[in-house]
C-alpha cells in the first residue's frame, strides 16, 4: 500500500488522535488543569504527526500538528472589520464613573441595567472568525476599521481553538458564522522564562509583554510566533450568522467557554456603582498576582439590546468603558537632559534617566513638555525624582525628591541655539513652546520629521519607509524635501545601509502608489501646524483644491468650519513661505495627484438640512467612509434615532435602531440605496 493510500485503522486512528490531543490541549491552555504529563502527550502528538507525515493526504489545516507554523509571509493580508473595533472611554475616579453610569441610564430610561465587570489585559486586541466551525480568519484591530490578518500567526497559539466544538445535551450549537473578539498577551512567568532564555542564547530579550506579544503576532515567519508563549482570553462577540441571538454580555461568555474558548475567570456581573467599585478594589489589591499584566477594568452594560440602544460616538461605545488604575510609580536619577526638534521647530526636552523598571516596562527617558514644565518641577540634572507611567504608557516624572539632590546637581538651561542647526530660538507670544526660527529645508531635524509625519499612515502612507531610513536619506543627502522622495532611483537605495534589491523595490513601488492620493490626505501630509486629519479634510470639501487653499486669505479660511484665528493664521503663514508653495509645486511635478473636488455652496449641496443614521454592518464601504461621503452631500451623520431623522441606512445586524425608525415611520434604506444615491452624486464628491 503507497504512502497517499493510508489504512482504514489508520484513518481511524488519526481522528482519534487528533481528538485526544485537542482535548489535552484545551485542559493545559484553557482550563489550566492538564490530566497527563507531558511526556504522555508529546507521545500523542509525535504518533500523530508520523501518521501525517507518512500519509499527507490525512493533513487538515485544523490538525493541531498545523500550530508548528506555516511558511513565511512575504506581507500582511489587509482586512476590513465588519463592524469597528472600538476603544474605550476612560475613568480614573469614583465620580467619573458614577457619571457614566448615570449617561447610560439617562439614555436607557426606565429598567433595570447590569453591567459585566472584568479585568482590562494589557496585550492585542485582535478578532476571529469561525466559519462553521473552524477558524478561517484572525485579524488585529489596525485603526479601528480595518486590520491586518494575522492568520498563520494565531494558528499556532495553543489556547485558540482551531474547531469549536458543541457542548453537551442542551448546550447552544455554534453558529455558520460567528466572530470572536478577545485580548492576546504573554503571561509574566512565560515572559521572565522567555527573556531569561533568550539571555542566555545571546538574543535580544522582550522589552515587556504587550510589545512582545505584539512584535510575536506581527512575525511574518509564523514558525517565530508558535516559538513565543503567547495565550488569549476572549472578551466579547463581534457578529453571528445563524439561530443563536445571546441577550447578555455573560451570556455571550458562557457559551464561548462551552464551544473551547478561554474566556476570563474573573469576570463578574454587578448592579449598581458600590458592587463596581468593590470589584474594582478586589481587583486591584489582586494586580500583582494575577499572573499577567492589566491597566484597569472594562465595565460593560450586560444586557446587548441596551448597547445596541446606547450606540457609539466618536470610534467610542456609550455602553462600555476602561476604569483604569493608579499609574505605577518608582525612583529614578536624571542623568541629563536632551532637547529634540519637532517637525514644526518645537524643542523638548527630554529627560534621560537611570533604567528603571516600572509598570512592567524598563524606562529610560522621559518628556519634559517644556522649560516651564523644568521650572514648575525645579528639576536639575543628577535629581532622584518619582516617574509615573501615565495611563501606563507615557512615562512622566511626578516629583522631584529634593531631600535627596546632591550637591553636585546642575540646572537645566535651554540651548543658546538650536540643537540640530544651531539657529536662533524663538518663543512666540504667549506660548510655552520655544521654537527653532529656521525653517524645515534649513534645519536638518524639522526636515527628517517632516519627512516622517509625510510618509505616515494617515498623510501619504508610504509603506517600509521608516524613521531610520529617512534619517538616512536626509543624512546622505538624498533627501531635502518630500518631493525629492519620487526621485530617488534603484541604485540610490541599494547603496544604503540594510538596504537589499528587494527591499528597494518594494519602497519604489510603495513611492508610486502613494503618488494616487486625497486632496485631505495630502493637505494634512503637508504639516501644517494646527491642521489635523478633520481639518484637512474640511478645508479640502470647502476649497475644492489645493490652489485655491494656497491663495486663501484669513477670512476666507475662517470660514470653514473647525478653522478659528490661531489655524487661519497658521495656515496663511504656511504658504506665504515660497519653499512651501514650490513644494507644493513639485509635488505636483512629480506625479502626486488626486480626484477632484466639485465645491458647492452648503445651502446648495443635495442632503443639506437632512439628518442620516447609518445602523447594522455595511458591505460595500466602512461607515466612516459612509459617513465622510454623506457629510461632503451636506448630510448630518447622527448616532441615535430620533423625530429628526430625515433616513436610516439599515445594514445586516440592525437591531433597535431600525426598530425604532420603523416605529417613528423614518424613511428606511438599504446600503444598495445608499450606494445608488452617492452614485447618482458622484461627480460632487471626491471618489
Amino acid at each position: 500500500m503507497s504512502q497517499d493510500a493510508p489504512s482504514q485503522v489508520e484513518i481511524e486512528r488519526v481522528a482519534e488522535l487528533r481528538e485526544q490531543v485537542a482535548y489535552h490541549l484545551h485542559c493545559y491552555h484553557v482550563l489550566d488543569a492538564p490530566e497527563i504529563a507531558d511526556a504522555e502527550f508529546d507521545a500523542l502528538f509525535d504518533e500523530l504527526a508520523a501518521l501525517e507525515q507518512a500519509h499527507p493526504t490525512l493533513q487538515t489545516d485544523t490538525s493541531p500538528t498545523q500550530r508548528v507554523g506555516a511558511p513565511p509571509l512575504s506581507q500582511f493580508e489587509k482586512v476590513r472589520h465588519s463592524r469597528p473595533m472600538l476603544s474605550l472611554d476612560k475613568a480614573t475616579t469614583r465620580e467619573e464613573l458614577e457619571l457614566w453610569m448615570q449617561r447610560c441610564r439617562n439614555r436607557l430610561g426606565d429598567g433595570e441595567i447590569t453591567f459585566t465587570c472584568e479585568p482590562k489585559i494589557d496585550g492585542v486586541a485582535v478578532a476571529l472568525i469561525y466559519e462553521h466551525g473552524e477558524l478561517t480568519l484572525a485579524a488585529t484591530r489596525g485603526d479601528g476599521n480595518e486590520g491586518e490578518n494575522i492568520l498563520a500567526n494565531v494558528r499556532t497559539i495553543g489556547a485558540i481553538p482551531l474547531t469549536l466544538q458543541n457542548g453537551g445535551p442542551g448546550s447552544v450549537a455554534v453558529p455558520a458564522k460567528i466572530e470572536v473578539r478577545g485580548e492576546i498577551y504573554i503571561p509574566l512567568a512565560h515572559f521572565t522564562t522567555f527573556n531569561a532564555q533568550a539571555l542566555a542564547k545571546g538574543d535580544k530579550p522582550m522589552v515587556n509583554p504587550r510589545n512582545g506579544a505584539a512584535g510575536s503576532l506581527r512575525q511574518l515567519d509564523s514558525k517565530v510566533t508558535a516559538s513565543r508563549p503567547l495565550t488569549m482570553y476572549c472578551y466579547s462577540l463581534g457578529g453571528t450568522q445563524g439561530e443563536w441571538q445571546p441577550v447578555t454580555q455573560d451570556e455571550v461568555l458562557s457559551t464561548f467557554a462551552t464551544w473551547g474558548l478561554r474566556t476570563n475567570p474573573a469576570l463578574e456581573v454587578v448592579g449598581d456603582l458600590d458592587a463596581c467599585l468593590r470589584y474594582i478594589d478586589k481587583l486591584e489589591a489582586r494586580r500583582d498576582a494575577l499572573g499577567y499584566e492589566i491597566d484597569g477594568v472594562v465595565i460593560k452594560v450586560n444586557d446587548l439590546a441596551q448597547q445596541e440602544r446606547l450606540g457609539s460616538v466618536t470610534r467610542k461605545p456609550r455602553w462600555a468603558i476602561a476604569y483604569k488604575f493608579a499609574a505605577q510609580e518608582a525612583t529614578s536619577v536624571v542623568e541629563d537632559v536632551d532637547f529634540q526638534v519637532g517637525r514644526t521647530g518645537a524643542i523638548t526636552p527630554v529627560a534621560r534617566l537611570q533604567p528603571t523598571f516600572v509598570g512592567g516596562v524598563t524606562v529610560t527617558n522621559a518628556t519634559l513638555h517644556n522649560m516651564d514644565e523644568i521650572a514648575r518641577l525645579d528639576l536639575h540634572v543628577g535629581d532622584r525624582v518619582m516617574i509615573r507611567r501615565a495611563g501606563d504608557v507615557i512615562p512622566q516624572i511626578a516629583t522631584v525628591i529634593l531631600s535627596q539632590r546632591p550637591a553636585d546637581a546642575r540646572a537645566i538651561e535651554l540651548p543658546q541655539g538650536c540643537p540640530s542647526c544651531g539657529s536662533a530660538i524663538l518663543r512666540q507670544g504667549d506660548e510655552v513652546v520655544v521654537r527653532c526660527s529656521a525653517t524645515r529645508d534649513y534645519c536638518p531635524a524639522q526636515r527628517k520629521e517632516g519627512l516622517k509625519h509625510f510618509v505616515s499612515r494617515l498623510a501619504l502612507d508610504v509603506d517600509g519607509l521608516g524613521d531610520k531610513l529617512i534619517d538616512q536619506l536626509v543624512d546622505q543627502g538624498l533627501v531635502a524635501n518630500a518631493a525629492d522622495l519620487f526621485t530617488l532611483t534603484h541604485e540610490q537605495l541599494v547603496a544604503l545601509e540594510r538596504m537589499g534589491a528587494k527591499s528597494a523595490d518594494n519602497l519604489l513601488a510603495a513611492l508610486d502608489t502613494a503618488k494616487r492620493t486625497t486632496l485631505p490626505r495630502f493637505i494634512y501630509a503637508l504639516g501644517i501646524r494646527e491642521v489635523g486629519e478633520a481639518t484637512a479634510a474640511s478645508l479640502a470639501i470647502h476649497f475644492g483644491d489645493i490652489e485655491a487653499l494656497c491663495n486663501a486669505d484669513i477670512d476666507a479660511l475662517e470660514a470653514v468650519p473647525d478653522v478659528g484665528p490661531i489655524v487661519g493664521q497658521s495656515i496663511t503663514e504656511f504658504f506665504a513661505q515660497p519653499e512651501q508653495l514650490k513644494l507644493v509645486t513639485a509635488l505636483q511635478q512629480a506625479g502626486v495627484q488626486w480626484p477632484n473636488i466639485s465645491v458647492v455652496p452648503a445651502a446648495e449641496l443635495p442632503l443639506t438640512g437632512q439628518t442620516w443614521v447609518l445602523t447594522g454592518t455595511l458591505e460595500a464601504l466602512s461607515r466612516t467612509v459612509a459617513k465622510q461621503r454623506l457629510t461632503a452631500l451636506g448630510a448630518k451623520v447622527a448616532g441615535s434615532v430620533s423625530a429628526k431623522t430625515t433616513v436610516v441606512v439599515a445594514g445586516p445586524g440592525a437591531g433597535s435602531k431600525l426598530e425604532k425608525a420603523q416605529s417613528l415611520g423614518i424613511d428606511v434604506r438599504s446600503e444598495a440605496d445608499l450606494m445608488a444615491l452617492l452614485s447618482q452624486y458622484a461627480d460632487r464628491e471626491e471618489t
